[in-house]
């Protein structure tokens, strides 16, 4: 057994090329401790590890269960994050929320900061680390709460990202508010549910679907009760689905917000909605 016919086992079962190579890359780093330093040197892997290798490739192919839950844990904005079948794998686009909100932060001085559906802590923990603000960050699933604090410990991230359960802001203690708020809450309308990929399926739903038909229940519902506990001047900013910029800017427009402004990805596509309370 090669990587190449490793390679080949991910290709063969539909996955392109570049992501199966990068993936088998991932599993042997992971598996057989052997990164670049080692092939750079001209070590080889010995046929046990390859067999182990082998083996979760082939679990991977047979079943599509994604990469990062084979081996524990994702990529994010450089640090590597638990992941489990609780917690949404962070995602590349949600960098450009996490980016925009720290540099918000650290240009408004802002110290008090909150993360609605925090999940793996992902958001809450790279904010924590890049701003001298506290976080809380908020879910309703205590599977993800437990791993959001594994993810904040392995980080030494302790009294700066905090985490609450709270279903949106039930548990926000009265007098408590904050500078900045930040959300990247389910957003799929339930009928997109038998197209989506196999990998998705593997996410917690309840981080994925919304109940309404055009995924904008969450959107609607954090907006209109931010104003509650977000400061005057403070910013609420989202992670959006394709295609709903729009309604989310009434939403917030509707509620005292301004200065709205919408950040595109790299593929062109409005993934960011940020707005001031007036």
């Amino acid at each position: 057994m090669t990587i190449h016919e490793i390679v080949k086992i991910l290709t063969d079962a539909g996955i392109e090329p570049n992501e199966a190579n990068a993936e088998v890359k991932l599993l042997i780093e992971h598996f057989a401790n052997f990164g670049v330093k080692d092939i750079i040197m001209g070590k080889k892997l010995s046929p046990e590890k390859l067999e182990t290798v082998k083996e979760k490739a082939e679990l991977r192919a047979r079943t599509r269960r994604p990469i990062q839950h084979i081996i524990g844990f994702a990529d994010f904005m450089g640090e590597k994050f638990i992941v489990n079948p609780s917690v949404l794998i962070p995602r590349d686009e949600t960098e450009i929320l996490v980016r925009s909100a720290i540099e918000l932060i650290n240009k408004n001085n802002f110290k008090k900061a909150l993360d609605v559906g925090t999940g793996s802590g992902c958001i809450a923990c790279m904010i924590a680390k890049y701003t001298d603000a506290q976080i809380i960050g908020l879910d309703i699933s205590t599977d993800a709460l437990n791993t959001a604090l594994d993810n904040a410990s392995r980080l030494n991230l302790f009294n700066k990202a905090i985490f609450r359960k709270s279903d949106v802001f039930s548990n926000v203690k009265p007098g408590e508010s904050f500078d900045i708020i930040i959300s990247n809450p389910p957003y799929i309308p339930p009928f997109e549910k038998e197209n989506i990929q196999k990998e998705v399926t593997f996410d917690p739903e309840i981080a994925l679907y919304t109940k309404d038909e055009k995924g904008l229940e969450f959107y609607e519902k954090i907006t209109s009760e931010a104003p509650k506990v977000l400061n005057k001047g403070g910013y609420l900013l989202y992670e959006l689905g394709i295609g709903q910029a729009e309604d989310v800017k009434n939403f917030l427009a509707k509620s005292g917000f301004g200065e709205i402004e919408i950040i595109k990805d790299l593929a062109g596509i409005e993934r960011v909605i940020s707005a001031k309370l007036l």
